[in-house]
């Protein structure tokens, strides 16, 4: 039976839900009291704006979103990270109306300390947790094809998030389950796009950055600025894989060896956007009416019987081609509520 290294998620990944007020807000997460975050992604349920994501390595005045092309921009929404929350400090719709309904999802990297590293052949920024397997790594581009970068974690990527700071550029995503001649687009509902070449299988130093696909800006412009959000699985805390659908409202169980918090997933060959659930928003099985698209700046939407987050997975409960049409691929990414079974080898379900 296979054990985690990590018995409480929360010290590394935490969903909060908080109403805003229009002035200072400090919002204090409800698990572990010592997760500081490093990566904070915001979404507004209630009504139609933007995604917001801040990080500790570009500091907390500086926001990219997820479901747009647009440069890295400047404001400040935020105020501080804490060591058990984070805090805005201004009044604005998409982040703190007074009375507006939001979600946090929170990622503990290094506690903001970066170092620099030459693992690659560009030298990055890079703010490690290798005991997650996350870290945010930021690099300048040199414009050359094929270029190594060194991301800290001592084990192989699994997924990684590219986003261009200085240019307008869509999000490129790489994940294990597409391989290395595929891109998706985190901003984007199309299909993943055959181009070849794009990615060489990272390793556990480095990933690779082309400038092949420089139509969107690609992910390593001469002299642009990125930033890569670097994702490897931890056994019983996260995972990162595919699934086939089988159209059936009894659709098929996803195995992760953990009961999931968080997942997020996309259909490869359809165009059929990015969906973010999770258990806060819906803690009582089987999710529905919380399925938020990531690709989009929409409002949360609903979604009956999607998905039945189990103790060890989850199962598909309906046949939207979204996320179970028959016979279509599917991609994932997700992270724990609670391990199936804890570091000394006891199901979590005995306690």
């Amino acid at each position: 039976m296979a054990y985690t290294t990590i018995d409480d998620p929360s010290a590394h990944f935490q969903c909060e839900l908080y109403t805003g007020n229009s002035t200072t807000n400090a919002i204090t997460f409800s698990g572990n009291s010592d997760m500081k975050p490093d990566l904070v992604w915001n979404k507004r349920r209630d009504a139609a704006y933007n995604h917001v994501l801040w990080d500790s390595t570009r500091g907390v005045t500086k926001y990219i979103a997820s479901n747009t092309s647009s440069a890295e921009a400047t404001f400040g929404y935020v105020s501080s990270f804490d060591t058990d929350g984070v805090t805005f400090g201004t009044a604005d719709q998409a982040v703190n109306t007074n009375g507006g309904s939001y979600v946090l999802w929170n990622w503990k990297a290094n506690g903001g300390t970066t170092a620099s590293n030459s693992d690659g052949d560009i030298t990055s920024t890079v703010q490690a947790n290798t005991t997650a397997g996350f870290s945010i790594v930021t690099y300048a581009g040199n414009g050359s094809q094929d270029q190594t970068i060194g991301h800290g974690l001592g084990a192989v990527p699994k997924m990684i998030l590219f986003k261009n700071r200085s240019n307008s550029a869509y999000w490129y995503v790489y994940h294990i389950g597409t391989g290395n001649d595929t891109m998706m687009y985190l901003n984007l509902s199309n299909a993943a796009q055959s181009l070849s070449s794009q990615f060489s299988t990272p390793t556990t130093t480095t990933f690779n950055v082309s400038n092949e696909n420089s139509t969107f800006n690609g992910y390593n412009t001469n002299t642009d600025n990125y930033v890569a959000y670097v994702f490897a699985e931890v056994q019983g805390y996260s995972k990162f894989s595919s699934y086939i659908g089988n159209g059936n409202a009894d659709g098929p169980f996803v195995y992760t060896g953990f009961k999931p918090a968080f997942i997020m997933l996309k259909r490869t060959n359809g165009s059929d956007g990015w969906f973010l659930l999770d258990a806060k928003r819906n803690p009582i099985n089987i999710s529905t009416n919380s399925a938020i698209r990531v690709d989009e700046s929409g409002a949360e939407g609903s979604a009956s019987k999607l998905i039945d987050m189990l103790s060890n997975g989850f199962k598909l409960r309906g046949n939207d081609g979204a996320y179970n049409g028959g016979g279509n691929p599917y991609i994932f990414m997700a992270f724990a509520e609670n391990p199936f079974v804890t570091s000394t080898g006891i199901p979590t379900t005995a306690f």
